[in-house]
């Protein structure tokens, strides 16, 4: 990575030991801005209304409780005001969320610096720190704002949440600014805000506050994505405004047909009202917001925490996976898995020399592994009296200490890069070309390797110096981070359902090829592209070729590759837990963190957590939402089939001048019936077992050609056999309580036999759900009391017969798409 450096903005000399004076400070706060990354608060109460008033479905609720409440059906208005509470919460949670993601950036800025000001060190708030400060970051600390490192030594920074680089990054001072405007310079030179300096102390010339930061601009990638309607709420939102089209202009000439036949005002009125509580399509988002909630339940039993319910949803539809590397299928912290000793040599004693040359309390990621191991093996880590510490450079890539030894002697333990430390010991050409060549197999394998030596010293001959010969070659000790359990597992099963895994590091290119060997990625030719040539690529040709593994890659590089995946059609889910992850965390699909190692940040930033950061939950959670869609394709099928005969029969037969089929109480025994089996009998739970294939073409619609061409068939048979009946049952006495209970009678054994065939019955809910139907209808219908009170007559056997015959050969088309679907499935 190179920054270029605002030269004409900063002091020079870059090191000058005087700093800024206070006024000065003043003037360049007024001409650059403060250091403050997330700017001021944004009005969340209106945004928040502004964003919930934008969503139809919400105004669609509302229009169709007020009906209900005009039409004295109370109860109706009062369930559909209930359901918008869910709705409006969704919406004030999301724009709370995203604010939330944005604020908790902030738990990795340093809150305090010191900076020299007036030629003495003082400590400030970190929002007073200006472009061309000097400010000094001790061991342990973050920085404060992006700088160049002017003056440290031995300065080691952790910047895996910014960079995605797992290992510790050795930084060395700029001595001499490169000529031009605003030159570029390597990221070695730099100190970055959000960073944490992990050995040394280090002095940065500030270069760059605030949103001009690297973590500045990830804030406002952050702050910029908005949160898209899915394809399904898309889709449903087409559909209800579509039927409630087409409702409304049914009330309108049934109103004016029954008021052309002389009915009257009030009959024409309470025919078209009637209409409009049958055939207003309010189920169906109350339904889509049901089914996401059952959704987010489901998952929360599986460790995943949805933090957005329509991810239930996309989560489903994923076709591409972008994985973080570090903590996500590795474990994100270094672990010894080979400790291989010389000739003559125990590794014992390789491994307690290498610890007595690491520092537990300098927070070096590989220093702690020595330590975990040696403590693993039951070895001693305590540490004899240090006489002297040569600390890790980039110069020297190597870490020495002089310690007492047994009798008073002195032992230099040294460790670091193997060809440094090969150099000071007294070997053979043939041996040390060998050590090499091991070397470099372990580091194709994606291991860091330290090599390890030492020599005793006489403390009389000793001048003080750092030994830089005669040493005693120990061996080498292999670090990697590994690969978390059950990994290649979830990643071969995305990979048979035809879903692609990309993984995403800030690693050198051949550490990433080797883990994601490890864990089976891609075909059998892993293709690998540097975050800088997807940037490239990107930007001249607008296009990506197939790409396995990313590695070297920067918070932006990961966005591109993100939303580059998006043109191309993907799907696509991104997974991560540090800050860098979270520009692609809001652009993708679905943003996805890891619970346990993840930032706050990631957290925030993310649709769903993974409380175990299990990369199998994550397939998972994929196949919980296919099987939401498929519950609430079968649930909206149910609610087309069962409403084209109620509400062509509503409207048909008061046109043809015949009395009014269904009176308010039959509209509310009707949705008794609908609404539970619609809400509850389709609430399939996904199966254990193999992934489904991925739906790439036509992957939103939720019904097919065929299943369209069912429906129609379904509902018309229907509604041609619920108007013989009635008619019929009227007979010449005009009997219309018989009439109505043939028709709720045929309706109701419709919704039962509907239910089963789409369901299969697999779940106890669902026949529950289809034999509390049938029971309570039967007894309704068919107990005088009680059919008295809603206006119908007992039917007899013959009728039943009818009713039987007439259901079943309406249903034959579905039961062949059924069949159909079945040996499709098998």
């Amino acid at each position: 990575m190179r920054i270029p450096i605002p030269v004409r903005r900063l002091p020079v000399p870059l090191d000058d030991a005087h700093g800024l004076d206070s006024e000065e400070a003043g003037d360049r706060r007024a001409r650059y801005g403060g250091n403050d990354v997330l700017g001021p608060p944004r009005r969340a109460a209106l945004q928040v209304l502004k964003e919930t008033a934008a969503d139809p479905m919400l105004w669609f609720l509302v229009c169709t409780s007020v009906v209900n409440f005009i039409l004295g059906q109370r109860t109706e208005g009062l369930l559909l005001l209930l359901a918008m509470i869910p709705l409006v919460g969704m919406d004030a949670f999301l724009h709370s969320r995203t604010r939330a993601s944005t604020e908790g950036l902030q738990s990795r800025l340093a809150a305090r610096a010191t900076v020299l000001r007036d030629g003495r060190t003082v400590e400030v708030a970190a929002n007073e720190v200006v472009v061309g400060d000097l400010a000094r970051v001790a061991a342990g600390e973050y920085f404060p704002a992006d700088g160049l490192l002017v003056r440290g030594e031995g300065v080691q920074v952790e910047e895996s949440s910014l960079t995605g680089e797992s290992l510790p990054i050795h930084k060395q001072p700029l001595v001499l600014l490169p000529p031009g405007e605003e030159p570029a310079v390597e990221g070695r030179h730099w100190g970055l805000a959000g960073t944490r300096l992990l050995t040394g102390a280090a002095w940065i010339r500030v270069a760059f506050t605030g949103p001009e930061t690297v973590y500045g601009s990830i804030v406002r990638s952050a702050s910029r994505e908005a949160q898209a309607h899915t394809p399904l709420q898309r889709t449903v939102a087409r559909m209800v405004a579509v039927l409630t089209g087409v409702a409304t202009s049914f009330c309108v000439v049934l109103a004016f047909v029954r008021w052309r036949q002389g009915f009257g005002w009030v009959d024409a009125l309470l025919s078209a009202a009637t209409l409009a509580v049958a055939a207003l399509p309010d189920e169906f988002p109350v339904a889509l917001t049901f089914f996401l909630g059952a959704g987010v339940y489901r998952l929360a039993r599986r460790h995943a925490l949805v933090r957005r319910a329509v991810s239930v949803e996309n989560i489903g539809r994923v076709t591409c996976i972008c994985s973080d590397k570090t903590g996500t299928l590795t474990e994100g912290r270094l672990r010894v898995v080979q400790v291989l000793p010389a000739s003559g040599e125990e590794a014992a004693v390789l491994l307690r020399t290498a610890t007595l040359a690491a520092r537990e309390e300098g927070g070096d990621p590989l220093d702690a592994a020595l330590l975990d191991e040696a403590r693993r093996r039951g070895l001693s880590v305590a540490r004899p009296r240090t006489v002297a510490t040569f600390p890790f450079t980039e110069e020297r890539q190597r870490e020495t200490s002089v310690v007492e030894d047994v009798g008073g002697r002195l032992l230099v333990a040294v460790k670091g890069a193997p060809e440094r430390v090969l150099a000071l010991c007294s070997l053979d050409a043939g041996e040390h070309t060998a050590w090499l060549r091991r070397v470099s197999s372990l580091a194709g394998e994606g291991s860091k390797v330290l090599a390890c030596a030492a020599q005793p010293l006489e403390a009389a001959s000793w001048r003080g110096g750092e030994p830089e010969r005669g040493f005693r070659f120990l061996g080498l000790v292999a670090f990697e981070d590994p690969v978390r359990p059950g990994v290649p597992e979830a990643v071969g099963a995305c990979r048979e359902a035809g879903m692609r895994t990309v993984m995403v590091t800030g690693d050198h290119p051949a550490t990433a090829m080797a883990v994601a060997r490890r864990v089976g990625l891609g075909s059998e030719r892993l293709e690998l592209l540097t975050g800088a040539e997807v940037e490239e690529r990107w930007r001249d040709e607008g296009a990506l070729p197939r790409v396995d593994v990313v590695a070297r890659a920067l918070p932006r590089q990961k966005y591109i590759l993100v939303t580059a995946l998006q043109t191309q059609g993907e799907v696509v889910a991104a997974t991560g837990d540090g800050v860098n992850d979270v520009p692609a965390l809001h652009a993708a699909d679905v943003g996805i963190a890891m619970g346990e190692r993840g930032t706050r940040s990631a957290r925030e930033a993310a649709s769903i957590v993974l409380l175990d950061d299990d990369f199998g939950t994550l397939v998972r959670a994929v196949a919980e939402g296919r099987q939401l869609f498929s519950n609430l394709r079968g649930c909206f099928l149910y609610l087309l089939l069962i409403h084209i005969p109620f509400v062509a029969t509503a409207a048909l037969i008061p046109m043809g001048g015949y009395p009014l089929l269904y009176l308010p109480i039959h509209i509310v025994w009707l949705e008794l019936i609908i609404h539970p089996t619609a809400m509850l009998a389709f609430q399939s739970a996904a199966r254990h077992g193999r992934l489904a294939p991925v739906r790439r073409k036509g992957a939103s619609r939720l019904f097919s050609v065929g299943e369209l061409v069912v429906l129609a068939s379904v509902g018309g048979l229907m509604t041609v056999l619920l108007v013989w009946e009635f008619v019929r049952g009227l007979g010449a006495a005009r009997d219309v309580p018989h009439g109505r209970a043939i028709a709720l009678a045929s309706l109701t054994l419709a919704s039962v036999v509907y239910a089963a065939l789409l369901t299969g019955l697999r779940t106890r809910t669902a026949r529950w759900v289809c034999a509390l139907t049938l029971g309570l209808s039967l007894m309704l219908l068919q107990v005088p009391a009680l059919a008295s009170l809603v206006d119908v007559r007992p039917l007899h056997a013959d009728d039943w017969g009818r009713v039987v015959l007439g259901v079943v050969v309406s249903s034959l088309p579905l039961v062949g798409l059924r069949r159909f679907f079945s040996s499709r499935a098998r």
